[in-house]
């Protein structure tokens, strides 16, 4: 039996898909953070819905877990379209999206996340799909073979994205809407947590809130699942209610410190400062130093210690701040000192 008909089958499954659909926003003004993002698309849905027109190709980029997918699917709520969801590493063959295009309805939203990833004979097929929407398909092979095109509905591309540099110029070009997530506040951290905790039916106060969201990386979707963690603590090992004391406790068992920092974070760190001296050390030497990928470390490590101003990306390499040296409980040495004078 398949998970999804174990998920049928269960109702504490279909139970906890129906929190999970729960706790992702379903239109703008659900959505907390974000403004600048959220004002954009609202003009872009008004503008489309008065013009009745499909909505023009969009594209989300920035550290993963941010509302990228979330985005996609309000956007499909708001224009009242169907939302197929697929990713780049899914589509090997450009007749794999010929079928996902022939397939689309008029407005339909097609959600491409990791859409860096998609093959360069993929994008060709994509090109003419997202600009004149028809599908060049090539009949036959050697002499005989001839070509069609095949019009398609107006429907809308959606894209995501952690790596942006890595999207061919031709692609990026051919998104009208071009939007970079950025980290939330803890102000918004702390509201969607207590959206969540609402939707769990859990009983946290403001300290406990508070305490989530300020070790969440400003990213929702370590927030929901700090929020969980604590939780299953509150219920084994305390009352079920959840305070400070009992949020700390349970981060501190998970290895999130004050800052949200975990412990790939402080092997990344500790690894710059105490086998390299600070640095500069290249991303490979890195990954080879604490047996991680490289792409993790950059996709996920770099951008929030970016974020807190713990290390530099250089020519050199990466390299740590004296603000590293002081949360790991280091001293930092007078060349780092000379390196960043404003920390």
């Amino acid at each position: 039996m398949s998970e999804n008909e174990v998920r049928q089958a269960n109702p504490e499954y279909r139970n906890e898909d129906r929190v999970e659909r729960t706790l992702r926003p379903r239109f703008l003004n659900e959505l907390i953070g974000q403004d600048r993002i959220k004002e954009n698309l609202r003009i872009l849905i008004e503008a489309s819905k008065a013009r009745e027109e499909a909505l023009d190709h969009v594209l989300f980029y920035g550290p993963p877990g941010l509302g990228k997918t979330t985005l996609a699917h309000i956007l499909s709520a708001e224009m009242g379209t169907n939302l197929k969801v697929t990713s780049g590493p899914a589509i090997e063959r450009a007749g794999d999206l010929a079928a996902i295009l022939t397939n689309l309805s008029q407005g339909d939203i097609l959600f491409i996340d990791e859409i860096h990833r998609l093959g360069r004979v993929v994008e060709e097929i994509l090109y003419p799909a997202m600009e004149d929407f028809a599908l060049d398909l090539t009949i036959g092979k050697g002499p005989s073979a001839r070509s069609i095109r095949l019009q398609l509905p107006r429907f809308t591309t959606v894209g995501a994205t952690t790596r942006l540099a890595l999207l061919t110029a031709p692609l990026r070009a051919r998104f009208g809407a071009i939007h970079r997530l950025d980290f939330y506040d803890d102000e918004a951290m702390a509201a969607i947590i207590e959206r969540a905790a609402d939707v769990l039916e859990l009983e946290i106060n403001e300290d406990g809130i508070t305490e989530i969201a300020c070790r969440a990386r400003g990213t929702p979707r370590v927030a929901l699942r700090l929020l969980r963690r604590v939780r299953d603590f509150a219920e084994v090992r305390a009352d079920g209610n959840i305070d400070r004391a009992v949020a700390m406790d349970a981060l501190e068992l998970l290895e999130i410190d004050i800052l949200g920092l975990d412990d790939a974070d402080r092997r990344v760190l500790s690894t710059i400062i105490e086998k390299f001296q600070g640095g500069p050390v290249g991303l490979q030497t890195i990954s080879a130093s604490i047996s991680e990928e490289p792409d993790t470390i950059m996709d996920v490590v770099e951008p929030y210690l970016l974020q807190l101003g713990f290390i530099d990306r250089t020519p050199q390499g990466r390299v740590a701040t004296p603000r590293a040296y002081e949360h790991l409980g280091f001293t930092p040495p007078s060349s780092a000192q000379d390196r960043f004078p404003e920390l």
